[in-house]
């Protein structure tokens, strides 16, 4: 039986940890937006120096990801009787998006548009893969730390490598992303859903392969 007594409690710690989950993110957004200005070449973008690079990515992952991240962090904060280790919950799934930019920056080069529509031919095909499926389960419904950081990786990997060979510096590509990964996140897993974006992502790569020129920003002016 439900003990009403911490019911108040219960509400204010889930209130508290989604407004300062979601504040975040909004603040991010800010800070993307404005770093960002100005850096877009689609896929002959430079990512400039490491710690440039970083200053970037970090918020950027912030803004993309916590938004999808509020449902974990609700249930963490209803489960507990106490808001503590939430900042530690949240750090580390921030933690291993850092690390993964820094992978990303590692072996990131500009390229041209054939390279670009082959990764995200691939990225629209991974959407399709048992891996895929399993990660995004693992994300949506544990609040294990790592569990979760790596579950939520693993679901959300194909689009931000796409995002990657799109523009990594592109505000538009980088909200139509983020919008992606939320919907996964939220919808039910249905074929209905998901199969469409699949092969929407695909039909994009098959396009960046055929007319480049005709997607605004992708391949510089000459």
């Amino acid at each position: 039986m439900l003990d009403l007594r911490f019911a108040p409690a219960r509400t204010t710690r889930t209130t508290v940890a989604l407004i300062a989950t979601l504040g975040l993110a909004a603040a991010c957004w800010l800070v993307a937006v404005r770093q960002m200005s100005g850096m877009d070449m689609g896929v002959s973008t430079d990512l400039g120096s490491f710690g440039f690079f970083m200053a970037a990515w970090v918020p950027m992952m912030a803004a993309m990801m916590l938004p999808s991240a509020a449902p974990a962090v609700v249930r963490r904060a209803q489960s507990r009787t106490e808001l503590s280790g939430l900042p530690l919950f949240v750090g580390l799934y921030l933690t291993v998006w850092t690390v993964i930019g820094v992978a990303a920056y590692a072996i990131y080069r500009p390229h041209g548009s054939v390279a670009a529509g082959v990764v995200v031919i691939a990225a629209g095909l991974y959407e399709f893969t048992p891996l895929k499926a399993r990660c995004r389960q693992r994300c949506r419904e544990t609040t294990r730390s790592g569990e979760f950081a790596f579950g939520c990786v693993g679901s959300s990997i194909g689009l931000m490598v796409a995002l990657l060979a799109l523009g990594v510096m592109n505000i538009a590509w980088m909200s139509l992303i983020a919008v992606l990964i939320l919907a996964q996140k939220f919808l039910p897993a249905k074929r209905a859903v998901d199969v469409p974006i699949a092969f929407a992502i695909v039909a994009l790569g098959v396009w960046m392969l055929a007319a480049p020129h005709s997607i605004p920003g992708l391949v510089p002016a000459m």
